[in-house]
């Protein structure tokens, strides 16, 4: 393959030692099996590269990895529960500081094991620390806007909000430190305690990250689990842990939480499949549409939950929507993910390039064609899937309903917008979608065509997460619950009410006690 390394690029290979294992606090040498982790960059050889190795625990170890963020909570009564919120905020802060210590060895470490380049590596770690900062800081706004007494019908008040207990946190390949850590850190800081799945794949960078936990957290606030999921992830869920918050596939989240004994008490938070559909309207800007389609179904190789994952094109625009976007496409730079300028990467799953050729394998078996075949659409070279722009897609190919997760652009053309409508009456999804029109009253039409079926709609950008201060929220099988920076403090937390007959007597008693309570006591 062209897109293989040399010896002198080998040489520079990060190795990272994930036979170790942090469980209540305790950073342990892992006796038991380990799994290599490999790189999906090849070598000269066109071997997969091992960067590191990886712990796999039984389920034994699962499980006592989970009764230890279960004592840490201890019904609520643990250090960690019990500590104040300027306490938690400063522990966090703290690990922060350990963190960015390490940055280049976890952006470096992106690189190598999920292929992510450069500058989306940096960005990932960045992101990150400003979701924690942020959500810091909505912590005190929140408090100072509503953490006052009131009085209504007589009853004096103050609302705060309380963790709920110990939290499975299992985060995706794609953005491994960053999608996790925006469950995470609110569950923390709000005083829950954690076991997380580190993911078979994108798992090393976390890996790095144990001595900073261990050195900023109490003992079993914080515990990881590796190895297989089918292993480790029910006995865990067979514990009873409190909380749920999980970044993945929908069949594997509908399998473990059949596996929870008590399913009322579980406090659950699900991103699941999309098919984020763009909808290009016969008036759309066609170079808008292109530019911001193209960003949205490709960055990152398309292996983002927020990606494009169908384009419908009205007919009148089918032609020069579709040229001007294989041409776009064909200027997208593929390489290593170091190399300057580079847009494609190798795929980390080992068994993602085959699923995507049989995807565009039934596509064109029914129809379609690989309209960008002439400059290497669908060539694969190693792990590195070349861009394959899919035409014309109709509803008897693959295509059509499942989520590819890489460079596989289906596009579907349509002359009556019904055509369109029926798509989002009957999909499974409902996450995002993107509108590219010039005339409001379509616009108008598809918002409240689409405000009941997904949970963000673009105009004339792609889709997206970000900003982290808006809600990201999905429908039907795409997700359960919303964050946000705020919203992800609630999700993890119960609300706690602090009462009184409102008489002289009681106001002073509790303003006293806010002087000896933990839980009243300022977050600044």
């Amino acid at each position: 393959s062209q897109f293989s390394l040399t010896k002198d690029e080998e040489r520079s290979k990060p190795f990272v030692n994930g036979a170790r294992i942090l469980i209540n606090g305790e950073i342990r040498e892992w006796t038991g099996t380990c799994s290599n982790v490999t790189s999906p960059i090849l070598n000269e050889n066109g071997d997969r590269i091992v960067i590191g190795t990886i712990a796999m625990m039984a389920a034994s170890d699962a499980v006592e990895a989970s009764n230890a963020a279960k004592a840490a909570w201890n019904t609520g009564r643990g250090k960690w529960p019990q500590m104040s919120m300027k306490e938690r905020i400063e522990s966090i802060q703290n690990l922060v500081e350990n963190l960015k210590a390490i940055r280049s060895e976890i952006t470096k470490v992106l690189m190598w094991e999920i292929c992510k380049n450069v500058a989306d590596a940096g960005a990932e770690f960045d992101r990150t620390v400003l979701f924690i900062e942020a959500t810091i800081n909505a912590i005190r706004e929140i408090d100072a806007r509503d953490g006052g007494y009131k009085t209504v019908s007589g009853v004096q008040a103050k609302v705060r909000r309380a963790g709920i207990g110990a939290m499975l946190a299992m985060g995706p390949f794609n953005y491994p430190f960053n999608e996790t850590y925006t469950t995470l850190i609110p569950a923390l800081l709000m005083g829950n305690t954690v076991v997380m799945k580190i993911p078979t794949v994108g798992g090393l960078a976390h890996v790095l990250t144990m001595e900073a936990y261990a050195k900023c957290l109490p003992p079993g606030v914080m515990n990881f689990v590796s190895g297989q999921g089918r292993v480790t992830m029910g006995p865990v869920m067979k514990t009873g842990v409190d909380l749920f918050a999980f970044i993945g596939g929908s069949n594997s989240a509908d399998t473990l939480l059949k596996e929870h004994p008590a399913p009322h008490r579980l406090k659950v938070w699900l991103s699941l499949e999309g098919k984020n559909l763009a909808i290009i309207a016969p008036d759309a800007d066609v170079d808008v549409a292109v530019e911001q389609c193209v960003l949205g179904s490709l960055t990152y190789n398309g292996q983002r939950c927020t990606a494009i994952k169908m384009i419908f094109v009205h007919s009148d625009l089918a032609e020069s929507f579709t040229t001007k976007f294989i041409a776009k496409v064909a200027n997208l730079k593929a390489g290593l993910p170091w190399s300057d300028g580079v847009s494609i990467t190798p795929l980390p799953e080992p068994t993602r390039p085959g699923y995507l050729q049989s995807l565009v394998e039934d596509a064109v078996s029914k129809g379609a064609k690989v309209m960008n075949s002439h400059l290497g659409g669908g060539r694969l070279d190693g792990n590195l899937f070349h861009p394959a722009v899919v035409a014309p897609v109709t509803q008897d190919m693959k295509l059509w309903h499942e989520e590819q997760f890489g460079p596989v652009v289906p596009i579907a053309y349509y002359s009556d917008r019904k055509e369109v409508e029926d798509y989002i009456q009957k999909m499974h999804y409902g996450q995002q979608a993107a509108v590219f029109s010039s005339d409001s009253v379509s616009i108008a039409h598809w918002v409240d065509l689409l405000s009941t079926a997904v949970g963000r709609i673009n105009i004339n950008t792609q889709c997206g997460r970000s900003p982290d201060v808006f809600p990201f929220s999905g429908r039907r099988s795409s997700a359960l619950g919303t964050l946000s920076v705020t919203e992800a403090l609630t999700a993890f937390s119960v609300e706690t009410v602090l009462a009184c007959k409102a008489t002289p007597v009681n106001g002073e008693l509790i303003k006293q006690a806010e002087k000896s309570s933990n839980f009243l006591a300022p977050y600044v």
